[in-house]
């Protein structure tokens, strides 16, 4: 589990599945402090498996559906990429909970530089993302945790607005109008979905769940932590 707060950048070498990050600014040891094989590292937003600890950086190895659904199988050497470790019990969770698990990619369709931030909006052809898009939502973008500012009613579009920290911090400050991102929509929100699913309200707003009986109102959310 992530936070969406990025960490730190590397550059990303690639040899068929074998990745070779080393970590490139000054807050390196932010990553390379305690890490170890075995521990998990997201990388733009990829859950992935520390297999080998070096000086300046690791190694881990994508599978070939992670390298299929994301855009690591598409980036060129030395590409700049996102580096967050994950979340401690007991840290601070300033962004939202990200898992690591890709949704899948969108297209930057625009960026437009404001006086207070940089405004991007991307384009998403799949559904699988889109129905987790909401106004005022969280969504991660090369794993970094954003909330969207607007969005279409589809989901197919949306907005955020990234503040100077964030924009100098990731390689969000690298993005070009047609460059492909990934995409994690809030976790929440899909528990939320598949247990409506499970439970779908009916006129009197009375079904069963595993067998019992329950009543789908506001107090039966809260009590299972979706309020």
């Amino acid at each position: 589990m992530f936070t969406g707060l990025i960490q730190a950048l590397g550059s990303l070498e690639r040899s068929n599945e074998l990745l070779h990050i080393t970590c490139v600014d000054d807050h390196a040891d932010l990553i390379l402090a305690d890490l170890a094989i075995g521990d998990s590292v997201a990388v733009d937003g990829i859950c992935l498996t520390v297999t080998t600890v070096l000086p300046q950086g690791f190694i881990a190895t994508a599978s070939p559906e992670t390298l299929y659904r994301t855009t690591l199988g598409e980036l060129r050497q030395q590409s700049r990429v996102n580096l967050e470790t994950s979340l401690r019990v007991g840290s601070k969770l300033g962004g939202h909970f990200v898992t690591g698990h890709v949704d899948g990619v969108g297209q930057v369709e625009a960026i437009v530089q404001t006086a207070t931030s940089w405004e991007m909006s991307f384009v998403v052809t799949d559904g699988q993302i889109s129905r987790y898009i909401v106004p005022k939502g969280s969504i991660a973008v090369n794993g970094v945790s954003l909330t969207v500012a607007a969005c279409n009613q589809e989901g197919s579009w949306f907005k955020v607005a990234v503040i100077p920290h964030s924009y100098a911090s990731t390689n969000l400050q690298f993005l070009k109008v047609g460059s492909r991102v990934n995409l994690e929509g809030d976790i929440l929100g899909k528990y939320v979905e598949k247990f409506l699913r499970i439970v779908p309200p009916t006129d009197t707003a009375l079904d069963s769940y595993d067998g019992h009986p329950v009543d789908i109102s506001l107090s039966f959310l809260a009590e299972h932590g979706y309020v």
